[in-house]
């Protein structure tokens, strides 16, 4: 237990030094190797980093990115908002909505919060200023709407759970389609309360007419992830093959029916694509070297037991992890959260018979929450960026819709069929 700790300090430590996450996470595993194998394990380790990031399942995260790259250049993403201002661009604060369904029908097709905000918040929050809504409000309605592009799927954050903890992608994938809905429902109600206190006002009235020309028009958009997550659910596909379908179907849509995807497009979404992925798959490589020296010293083993002596049990256990990850998700990006912890934790996740399938469900919304939560607050501090706004200010305002978000997080861990009835229903 002491040596975990020691390992973990060392590597905040030169995370606070401004050490990239995936060196520091090389430089701690390389050190601890050496000190306790000698300088001959050197050449073993080349080995464990290759293996570490050559996962099939893996092959999932960059195709997705790619997919949703395309998609956003393809116009997609213009339609989707068209449509959703059709739905509920009525209410009272209608735009904020718009950004909250918006997010919705984008989840489930890039998979990323960061892709989500930066694709639909470009548009939307210098809309919403530009109608009067305060700039803080306009970021904090983007920003929470966004996270729940990793829990609905596909989610990115889902397919590296999965991977570390070893379990079902495409389960995990099913757990997290009522608690999005649910998320989305509660941040939806939550704008409506805000929007009475600023005052907000609506954006159109509601016509059926554009409702149903603008449902026309984003046809491909809503067929995308029917096809492609309907594959996936249906058993035809795997979670890596449903990826590869759905760069396939983007460039499709793009270049054949929308027409609005050109070369230099296409070149930006392969760049944009291969250096996200390149962030990530270094953490993977790096912290497989720290996995594997923890696994020889039985670090986990020995986590398990000392918390099983403190208590056994379940709905205590899954307090005390939440609360870690919660802390976790303020300082760490939700890969390297992952990455650096679900090994560690997976050992006394079985042990108190907690599903891993339920548990994964409880890392991810965490960690989404944790893409709220200052210092690190990746999608809070994009979507501040688009507004102009302070962090701080957007912060006063995203405290509720947070709240919203850790209500989730409370129903899906201690009401485990949230999550659960529909993997239940199909998979078990």
């Amino acid at each position: 237990m002491s040596i975990m700790l020691g390992l973990f300090a060392a590597v905040l430590v030169l995370i606070v030094g401004n050490i990239p996450i995936a060196v520091a996470l090389g430089i701690v595993a390389l050190a601890a190797m050496i000190a306790t194998h000698g300088i001959g394990v050197l050449p073993n380790l080349v080995i464990v980093t290759y293996n570490g990031a050559t996962s099939f399942p893996l092959l999932a995260i960059p195709l997705f990115i790619l997919a949703g790259a395309i998609m956003n250049a393809s116009g997609i993403s213009q339609r989707l908002i068209a449509f959703a201002s059709a739905l509920f661009g009525w209410i009272r604060g209608g735009l904020a909505h718009v950004s909250i369904g918006a997010s919705l029908f984008f989840a489930e097709i890039s998979g990323s919060a960061v892709a989500d905000v930066a694709a639909l918040g470009s548009i939307l929050i210098p809309g919403m200023k530009s109608k009067g809504y305060p700039a803080a409000f306009a970021a904090a309605a983007m920003s929470s709407a966004a996270t729940l592009a990793v829990i609905i799927p596909p989610s990115i954050p889902m397919i590296l759970y999965a991977v570390m903890a070893e379990t079902s992608v495409v389960q995990l994938f099913v757990a997290g389609i009522v608690p999005g809905i649910l998320g989305g429902a509660g941040l939806m109600g939550m704008a409506t309360m805000l929007a009475r206190r600023y005052n907000l006002p609506r954006d159109s009235a509601f016509s059926m007419a554009r409702v149903r020309q603008t449902a026309r028009e984003a046809l491909w958009a809503f067929l995308l992830p029917i096809i492609i997550l309907g594959g996936i659910f249906g058993g035809v596909v795997t979670a890596t093959e449903g990826a590869a379908l759905a760069v396939v179907a983007a460039l499709l849509v793009g270049l054949v029916i929308y027409r609005e995807l050109n070369l230099a497009d296409l070149r930006k979404a392969i760049l944009d694509g291969g250096v996200q992925t390149a962030v990530v798959m270094l953490l993977v490589a790096t912290s497989a070297l720290l996995g594997t020296y923890l696994t020889e010293v039985q670090a986990p083993q020995a986590l398990a037991r000392t918390v099983s002596e403190f208590t056994q049990n379940k709905w205590l256990v899954l307090a005390m992890l939440n609360v870690l990850f919660l802390l976790l998700g303020m300082f760490l990006h939700s890969a390297a959260a992952i990455i650096l912890v679900v090994p560690v934790v997976m050992p006394l996740v079985r042990a108190a018979h907690i599903d891993p399938v339920h548990f994964g469900l409880i890392v991810t919304v965490n960690l989404g929450i944790g893409q709220q939560t200052p210092p690190v607050a990746s999608v809070l501090m994009v979507a501040s960026a688009i507004a102009r706004e302070s962090i701080w200010r957007v912060t006063r305002v995203n405290i509720w819709f947070i709240a919203v978000l850790i209500a989730v997080l409370l129903l899906v861990t201690y009401f485990p069929p949230t999550g659960l009835w529909l993997v239940d229903l199909f998979y078990r």
